[in-house]
């Protein structure tokens, strides 16, 4: 069973960007894509391995979602876990 869905956040574990939050916006069998809403727009996502991020079990509705939506789950996000 495959546990990543689109709409989930994601934290980064490897590389220049580890411990960084993402929402995931696409998911195939061996990579996420994921958007910040800031440097990785929906437009231009982060494709990553699976085995490098960790998933948030918190799911978002992303249906018709722009950069702001993305940019605003994630600050709502950041509140809840401070």
């Amino acid at each position: 069973m495959d546990r990543f869905e689109t709409g989930m956040l994601a934290r980064s574990k490897a590389g220049h960007d580890a411990g960084k939050v993402y929402v995931i916006i696409g998911v195939d069998s061996e990579y996420v894509y994921l958007a910040d809403g800031r440097i990785k727009t929906i437009d231009c996502p982060k494709k990553k391995k699976k085995k490098h991020t960790q998933i948030i079990l918190d799911k978002y509705d992303i249906t018709n979602a722009d950069d702001v939506k993305i940019k605003r789950i994630l600050k709502e996000w950041s509140k809840e876990e401070s």
